[in-house]
């Protein structure tokens, strides 16, 4: 039997490698905020959708007519489009840009794929307020996809403003700032194309993040985000919508929309 002299201490190799374990344990069970947040570029339409509003069933059926449409972005790589034509869908979004730092790099074969099938296309900007003003944004999606031409199957592009993937909700702005980048974008985007961009938002984050600003009904076409067997209610300053995203599980492509009216008036917006 081995004797401890004088002054010895037990050995405290077991007592640090509980230590160590405990703390290991307690990092796997909170991954930091680091890890939960995605990389930039990464953010497409509708992604916050779920999180923050839910899902509340599926369309239900009515006599209004309506146009099968489609939004895209690099999660979906190339895309089956005539797939997607053979099942009724006549109009499609691209993603072209998000903030001044990312492009799409499916956004050629997409864009141009879903134009090749017969479908009307535009193409949208995931906006990040938090990086760089409105104007510059704008500037950046029209030097990189997201223009417009009068050939009857281009639609006027599209501005992305919901959740912030990245952080806060409202990308730190307050309403009347959040207001006005908005309207430096639209207003750099009118400038440089000559339409008046489609706002993509949600009713609960416009509420929110600006107050629910009613300013832009008279001039900006409204895209609604809400997944649920009615689109509900709306912004204020729109008395409707004029597309509807509804789903984000649909068939191929996962987001599914539907335009208010049938395929004339969707080629009436693209005509401007």
């Amino acid at each position: 039997m081995r004797v401890r002299g004088p002054g010895t201490t037990r050995p405290r190799r077991p007592l640090l490698a509980g230590t160590l374990l405990a703390v290991l344990s307690l990092l796997l069970a909170s991954p930091s905020s680091a890890a939960d947040t995605p990389p930039r570029g990464s953010a497409h339409m509708g992604m916050g959708v779920v999180p923050h509003d839910g899902r509340h069933g599926t369309p239900v059926p009515g006599r209004a007519a309506q146009t099968e449409g489609v939004d895209v972005s690099s999660h979906q790589g190339d895309v089956a489009w005539s797939t997607l034509w053979n099942s009724g869908v006549r109009w499609a979004y691209v993603k072209a840009t998000e903030g001044t730092y990312y492009t799409n790099p499916y956004f050629s074969r997409q864009y141009s794929g879903s134009y090749g099938v017969g479908m009307i296309r535009g193409s949208y900007h995931f906006a990040t307020p938090d990086t760089t003003g409105g104007a510059a944004q704008a500037d950046y999606f029209v030097d990189h996809g997201g223009g417009w031409s009068r050939d009857g199957r281009t639609l006027p592009g599209a501005l992305d403003i919901e959740w912030n993937p990245y952080g806060a909700a409202c990308y730190g702005r307050t309403p009347s700032a959040m207001v006005a980048w908005i309207g430096d974008f639209l207003n750099r985007y009118r400038a440089r194309t000559g339409r008046d961009a489609v706002i993509y938002t949600a009713t609960s984050w416009w509420k929110q993040c600006t107050g629910n600003y009613g300013g832009f009904g008279a001039s900006n076409p409204l895209w609604i985000a809400r997944y649920a067997t009615a689109v509900g209610e709306l912004p204020a300053g729109w008395g409707y919508q004029t597309m509807w995203q509804y789903t984000s599980t649909g068939p191929t492509v996962g987001d599914h929309n539907r335009f208010n009216g049938a395929l004339d008036r969707v080629q009436a917006l693209a005509l401007g």
